[in-house]
């Protein structure tokens, strides 16, 4: 099983941007190679959508998220609402399903690595029980740092195996910024954790080309399953 989870600190930080550009510099640049993507639970319109739009899949709206609500809410709460469960069941065999026919499958968590997935479960619990390294998005704002540091205590505490973290400019920032909200050399030095790179803002996070040079400019080597 060949899997990358896309987790992030929390809502609106980046996943899917990150999500896009990985799928984006994969599917110019790993001919002849598959790539699933999975969001697991989706809440509201949105992710599984712009990622059956932008990328040539092969993959069914089920296969790439097999629970969906409609209410735009955390999925305990949207449940409740509802009148449904969450059977987490479903969404593992559809992502073991997927992990057989890809080489590739990136999986979009929801929320921050402490968002509720069920009454009893978190994104974190999730990543362990499925197994699925991650790498997690730190957005560049005021309060980034501590919010980095907060997730992966959580992730450790979780036994999540982290592959690094990548900083991410969802709203456009200077050089200065990102030294003074989101220093790499003091995340990495209180988390232990190595910064992968950083995502500039992106005026149409939509644009292919410019997707596939944000990722051509992270490293690589610690995300993909190939080497470059």
């Amino acid at each position: 099983m060949s899997a990358l989870l896309i987790a992030s600190t929390d809502s609106d930080t980046g996943k899917t941007v990150l999500t896009s550009a990985l799928a984006a510099y994969w599917q110019t640049h790993c001919a002849g190679r598959s790539l699933g993507i999975m969001k697991p639970v989706q809440s509201g319109i949105g992710d599984r959508e712009l990622y059956m739009r932008l990328f040539a899949l092969n993959q069914s709206l089920t296969e790439t998220n097999p629970i969906y609500f409609d209410l735009p809410l955390a999925p305990p709460i949207a449940a409740d609402k509802e009148g449904r469960r969450i059977n987490l069941e479903t969404a593992w065999q559809a992502f073991e399903a997927l992990s057989q026919k890809k080489d590739w499958v990136l999986v979009e968590a929801l929320g921050s690595l402490g968002s509720p997935v069920t009454y009893e479960s978190t994104v974190a619990d999730l990543a362990w029980d499925w197994q699925i390294p991650l790498v997690l998005v730190v957005p560049v704002k005021l309060g980034a740092i501590g919010q980095a540091v907060a997730n992966i205590a959580l992730a450790r505490q979780a036994r999540v195996h982290i592959k690094g973290i990548v900083l991410n400019c969802v709203v456009p920032c200077t050089k200065q910024d990102v030294k003074d909200w989101a220093p790499a050399n003091l995340i990495q030095s209180l988390t232990q954790v190595p910064v992968l790179g950083l995502i500039p803002h992106l005026p149409d996070p939509t644009n292919l080309a410019d997707l596939t040079k944000v990722a051509s400019n992270l490293e690589l080597e610690q995300l993909m399953p190939i080497s470059f």
